[in-house]
């Protein structure tokens, strides 16, 4: 293990290590029940997301606060979805879902989608957090795409350009023209061919009605095989992109990591089969605000152990355990600067 990367605490059930066994084991095991409410917030271009906030919220308006972003046609739904915010509501901390653009309940109004680099409408809603809530604790959690956006937007906006006490990011694919390659090879065509389905069952609708102004035509579009080739004909020009090699280069957080001020946990597995082996190898060390936990096993976003007699998932114990090493610095800081003023306040 590199000096700048730390070992991950997981460790798979006996027989259940394999990385697709990992990937895909998540989505057969039961899920707890998370009742959501949605509200939709309007963005400043005219378009929406649709939040989804676990019920029932804290009463307090200082309590701390977890927001989640998806991976690639993620959800609510999504298991890994399930889990941390049952998980961070169970610590007692506001738990909410940004839904990237048409992956909510509704389309999005406007000729445009989301993309792994997309960083404004994050931006836009970590701004009206601080502004519903100033004194609460914030830390913003991505997963897969969504991980690789919040690196980008954290990178952007340095230390105090965002109203975030830390970010966790899982399974983020950093160098994504590395891992559409990869994703494109041998078993991981199975997850690149459910992807591409979900993203063209969307995408098909809207190509009909006239609202997208893309050259490709419905036939060209069911025709696609990869996700390269729907980034080059669709992703890319409906983004202001010059095609999907140019998106990957700009939209890749990997070279952006040595940039990150915030505190930031990183959990990644070496054999998670959407990336390409060793994957930190190839990007900057990451500062001393970064701190970069490395599992041998655990395949994309699974990380399912044995705990207490059951499958469970290891990414909400270990996610609540920073929430809650967070909130207890956060707490002694704040505890130190009270006293501190009081002190000077009596005249100490």
């Amino acid at each position: 293990m590199d000096a700048t990367w730390h070992a991950a605490d997981f460790r798979p059930p006996p027989g259940l290590s394999n990385r697709h066994v990992q990937t895909l084991l998540p989505r057969c095991l039961p899920r707890p029940a998370v009742d959501a409410e949605t509200e939709i917030l309007e963005l400043p271009d005219g378009d929406f997301v649709e939040l989804a906030w676990a019920r029932p919220q804290p009463e307090r308006a200082d309590a701390p606060i977890l927001l989640l972003f998806h991976g690639l046609e993620g959800s609510l739904a999504s298991p890994y979805a399930r889990h941390l915010l049952h998980a961070a509501a169970g610590l007692g901390w506001r738990a909410l879902l940004m839904h990237f653009r048409g992956c909510g309940a509704s389309p999005n109004r406007l000729p445009r989608a989301y993309h792994s680099g997309d960083t404004a409408d994050a931006y836009w809603l970590i701004g009206q957090l601080a502004h519903r809530y100033p004194r609460a604790l914030k830390v913003a959690v991505g997963v897969s795409l969504g991980g690789n956006m919040l690196v980008k937007l954290v990178a952007e906006q340095g230390d105090n350009g965002l109203d975030l006490a830390g970010a966790i990011v899982i399974s983020a694919p950093l160098e994504l023209s590395a891992c559409a390659d990869t994703l494109h090879q041998g078993f991981s065509r199975v997850y690149e061919r459910h992807l591409l389905r979900s993203l063209k069952r969307k995408m098909a609708p809207r190509l009909v009605r006239g609202e997208l102004p893309l050259a490709i035509t419905s036939r060209e579009l069911e025709a696609l095989e990869s996700l390269r080739a729907y980034d080059e004909a669709v992703t890319a020009p409906l983004h202001g992109f010059d095609g999907a090699e140019d998106y990957y280069r700009r939209a890749s957080a990997g070279p952006l990591l040595g940039e990150v001020e915030l505190p930031m946990l990183i959990l990644h597995a070496d054999d998670d089969p959407f990336m390409p082996p060793a994957l930190f190898r190839r990007l900057p060390a990451p500062p001393d605000s970064v701190r970069v936990e490395l599992a041998r096993h655990g395949g994309h976003v699974g990380f399912v152990e044995w705990h207490q007699g059951r499958p469970a998932s290891w990414l909400a114990r270990r996610v609540g355990q920073q929430l809650t090493d967070w909130q207890s610095t956060m707490s002694a800081i704040h505890f130190a600067l009270d006293s501190r003023s009081c002190k000077k306040n009596a005249g100490y």
